[in-house]
């Protein structure tokens, strides 16, 4: 009982502490990564960052939780009540664009989770991606069960939809140089969504709404 009360008196420094491990996390990696310099970073003792968080591996696991709550959040916050399927599809992209610029260690936090962890990662796939896949697909196959979308693998779309934008955060450095700009500055992102939305338009959607 000690224990959660005192979270709740002090909620501002899990909070650092989540953030701090987040970025040493992503520069280091969970093997990397001490507790000595996150807690230094979150301006606390290791006492209280092992109050919180009882292992290095909880606090990665935490880390990545809170991530994938963000982004849970930020997709529920562009769907509109009653969604349509294009509504749902739309929402997604806008929210996971907004999700991934906001948290811009999230790409290498994934990257260090697949070459290091393998199965925790297909752990993680499990327990927070797999709804969300679902959830897409079943807007796809209902668009296209009402001809509003294009007959297509649905299962595929939804993993098509999903590349372009993870591999365009990913591979922000290349895509840096090919594009002659820093392709994370906002107004190069802006327009890579437009293009993902662009090829929905037309690879997707039957109807899009918009002039010819």
């Amino acid at each position: 009982m000690h224990r959660g009360r005192k979270k709740i008196e002090n909620p501002e420094s899990a909070q650092r502490i989540l953030a701090a491990a987040e970025r040493v996390f992503a520069e280091r990696g969970l093997a990397g990564a001490r507790t000595e310099e996150i807690a230094r970073a979150a301006r606390v003792n290791k006492a209280m960052l092992y109050y919180y968080f009882e292992s290095k591996e909880q606090l990665h696991h935490a880390v990545l939780a809170n991530l994938f709550g963000h982004a849970n959040r930020m997709v529920q916050e562009q769907m509109p009540p009653n969604a349509s399927a294009r509504e749902i599809i739309l929402a997604f992209v806008d929210g996971y664009f907004k999700f991934r610029m906001a948290y811009p260690n999230y790409a290498r936090l994934m990257q260090q989770l697949m070459m290091e962890s393998p199965d925790e990662f297909r752990r993680i796939a499990r327990q927070y991606f797999r709804q969300g896949y679902k959830e897409l697909t079943s807007a796809i196959e209902a668009g296209i069960s009402r001809g509003e979308f294009h007959s297509v693998n649905a299962e595929h779309m939804v993993l098509n939809i999903i590349a372009m934008i993870v591999f365009y955060f990913s591979g922000a450095p290349a895509h840096s140089v090919l594009l002659g700009q820093d392709a994370l500055k906002p107004s190069a992102v802006a327009e890579h969504q437009r293009a993902v939305i662009d090829l929905l338009e037309h690879g997707l959607f039957r109807s899009s709404g918009r002039p010819e």
